[in-house]
């Protein structure tokens, strides 16, 4: 990989390009690595206390009811954002896999495979469980090939 650096005076913000050939996770990690550098800000709230916890500590989001939860690997955390919206703001290892949940593959144990329905995911020191549907399931694959190639 070439990397390259011009510095430009009249600049009024700091600008990256990155070049390729083809978009992979490579290419991907870094844009989510450059992006993490202005610090994804999210605040986690339990009962009345508000927590300001490394987002990358998050095994998975999911939906309930009428909120957001945030699960570590002990506690569970609401969000004041909508799905869509932290897809949006998370960092490449986040990966949507059902219409309402969003995993960190980083945490990503294992990967119970069912032929006629959802796959269960298991998280690496902990006892929680998600399952990934199978229309999103192909783009999990994806991530999880590409997160073994490094």
């Amino acid at each position: 990989m070439k990397v390259t650096i011009e510095l430009i005076d009249d600049l009024t913000t700091d600008e990256v390009l990155i070049r390729c050939k083809k978009r992979n996770y490579k290419i991907d990690k870094l844009v989510s690595y450059i992006r993490q550098l202005d610090k994804i800000n999210i605040s986690f709230y339990k009962d009345d206390m508000e927590y300001f916890i490394d987002v990358n500590d998050i095994f998975f989001f999911e939906t309930t009811e009428n909120s957001i939860s945030a699960h570590t690997m002990n506690e569970i955390y609401k969000v004041k954002y909508k799905l869509y919206e932290l897809e949006e703001r998370l960092p490449y290892n986040f990966v949507r896999i059902s219409k309402s949940t969003i995993v960190n593959i980083n945490y990503i144990y294992a990967i119970e495979k069912n032929i006629t329905s959802s796959s269960l995911i298991k998280f690496q020191g902990t006892h929680k469980q998600v399952y990934v549907s199978r229309l999103y399931n192909k783009v999990l694959k994806e991530h999880m090939k590409e997160r073994k190639s490094i």
